[in-house]
């Protein structure tokens, strides 16, 4: 409904359940002082950007999460409250009545809380758009002004009054002041499945703009919500100003009795195909003072109630770097737990090593995650960076390959690891009860020292394992011994060779190891570069190692 204000954080530590926060920061008081000034900064930099150029450099639920964050390390260390985040956008024009903010709730049991203490409730979309007052004299516009600071804002009266949707003269010759946003039509919009869009900030951006031509001014609509000096009742308010000319806001305005009827519109509104971008919806009493009372400052009759957070914001613990099978090094950032969706979560892939070196992060740095597919957890961005930078062990990307870390040297054990684990998978000899646990095990006990070293392990020896009884290590040893059973071609895929795509393959590691480039290049399907690679996989002194051993313990095709 009101353009989302960010000045006021009355409630935003309301829903400090979804950024768990721990205890204060163990810093020392130069770091603080050093950390909270760049987030300060930071937000400065948003607030400007948001309130004087009408445009959103960040989402609103990462904004509010921010600013909660800048609170809580503020009240940490004794640090006074920040500037007024609106300095910047005071306009020259005064608005005849103060625009009111929304302290905005996320919890339901404050919405609970919010609705026990009023009567006569109604509840309205929250329309994601720009703020504006339109002054009629005589049934004549004459003056729209945007919000501002609340208190004074910039005329955009010319662009105005190229909208189609802004009532030019009303059906009575009334004066007439009412309050409203302008908003960017879309053609049934999901919230829940888009998000906003940049809605807002088309609009901002475009009534920014001198001059404003016809087909821009025709994508913006007006959603009126409040005639401050209007009928004492809402419903005699919105069908009076139906009559005069503005939009039926009628089918976005129902009343509530309690929780369950405010989240069932709240719900609907969220999923169900709108002709504008939403944030939340707007709780309002009927009835509320006199409008020559009203301050630019979030009121006790009103409240927004956000939709959930799509995106969350969390602190990074620690990098860590996993190296798989192929030497593909994927950095997974572990993460100061946050609730997201109902769902905790505490560490998100970077996705690759250069993504990752593109973003330069560092523990202390705040990321935005989001849920990909509603499941696993998605790195969107950074958000912003620790001021002071922590030096890690980065790997270096030329040591590890296909043909890498054959033993669990330092430096190597992430990617053997995922080597045997490769090999006892599905997609390799598809041993039942061995999984990466399995090795780990074996690994942190020194028995696997060789990607082969458990074809000799015993089960006595396996039994004395921490971790493995004697019906597991019965369990493990029979999945050991059917390893020598499998397929020669099972073999193959478990060692890592290479995808062979249709090629018809002998079942002898000889005549595989014999064939040059020129001789697999000539398999259908084989193309110039897997052939190097299968020849080079053939040639490797550790797959040769390997191939030894296999033939020493008789496995078919060695």
């Amino acid at each position: 409904m009101l353009a989302t204000l960010r000045l006021f954080s009355t409630l935003l530590l309301s829903f400090t359940h979804l950024i768990a926060y721990a205890a204060c920061p163990d810093w020392p008081a130069p770091t603080a002082q050093n950390e909270i000034a760049t987030l300060q900064k930071q937000i400065n930099q948003w607030d400007d950007a948001y309130h004087r150029e009408g445009r959103s450099l960040i989402a609103d639920e990462l904004y509010d999460q921010s600013l909660a964050q800048l609170n809580e390390w503020r009240a940490c260390f004794k640090v006074p409250s920040p500037p007024d985040p609106l300095r910047t956008v005071s306009g020259s024009n005064a608005h005849p009545i103060a625009h009111t903010g929304l302290d905005k709730i996320h919890k339901d049991e404050a919405v609970g809380a919010w609705l026990r203490d009023r009567k006569d409730v109604w509840i309205q979309p929250k329309v994601d758009g720009v703020a504006v007052t339109l002054i009629y004299r005589a049934g004549v516009l004459q003056q729209v002004i945007s919000r501002g600071d609340g208190v004074r804002g910039q005329d955009w009266t010319p662009s105005a009054q190229k909208i189609g949707a802004i009532p030019q003269r009303l059906t009575q010759p009334l004066d007439l002041l009412v309050q409203g946003e302008l908003y960017w039509r879309l053609n049934e919009h999901v919230q829940a499945r888009s998000g906003s869009v940049n809605a807002r900030s088309t609009v901002a951006g475009l009534m920014g703009r001198k001059p404003l031509d016809a087909e821009q001014a025709s994508g913006i609509g007006l959603f009126v919500w409040d005639w401050p000096q209007g009928p004492a009742q809402l419903p005699e308010r919105i069908a009076t100003l139906a009559t005069l000319g503005f939009a039926t806001i009628e089918p976005y305005s129902h009343p509530v009795a309690d929780f369950a009827a405010a989240q069932k519109w709240r719900d609907h509104w969220y999923r169900s195909p709108m002709p504008f971008a939403t944030d939340g919806v707007v709780m309002r009493q009927s009835q509320r003072p006199p409008a020559e009372r009203w301050q630019a400052r979030a009121p006790y009759w009103a409240v927004a109630w956000k939709y959930p957070f799509a995106q969350a914001l969390a602190e990074v613990r620690k990098v860590n770097f996993k190296i798989g099978r192929t030497g593909r090094i994927t950095p997974v950032l572990e993460l100061k737990p946050v609730m997201l969706d109902d769902r905790e979560i505490k560490r998100v892939s970077a996705s690759s090593f250069k993504r990752w070196q593109d973003l330069d992060i560092r523990p202390g740095d705040q990321v935005a995650i989001s849920l990909a597919g509603l499941t696993i957890p998605r790195l969107d961005s950074v958000v912003l960076r620790a001021a002071e930078r922590t030096d890690l062990n980065i790997p270096n990307a030329d040591d590890f390959h296909a043909l890498s870390c054959w033993h669990p040297t330092p430096g190597c054990e992430s990617q053997f690891l995922a080597r045997l684990t490769w090999l006892s998978g599905k997609q390799g000899l598809a041993l039942q009860h061995v999984g990466r646990g399995t090795w780990e095990k074996l690994f942190e006990t020194g028995r696997v020292n060789n990607l082969l070293d458990w074809l000799t392990l015993e089960g006595p020896e396996l039994a004395n394992i921490a971790g493995f009884g004697e019906r597991s290590s019965e369990r493990l040893m029979n999945s050991f011994h059917s390893a020598r059973q499998r397929p020669f071609a099972q073999w193959l895929k478990a060692l890592g060779l290479p995808p062979t795509g249709q090629a018809q393959l002998p079942d002898s590691w000889q005549a595989l190891a014999q064939r040059d480039t020129e001789q697999w290049q000539a398999e259908a399907g084989i193309g110039p570069g897997r052939a190097a690679q299968l020849s080079a996989f053939f040639r490797d002194p550790q797959v040769l190692a390997l191939s030894e051993t296999l033939h020493a313990a008789g496995i078919d095709g060695f």
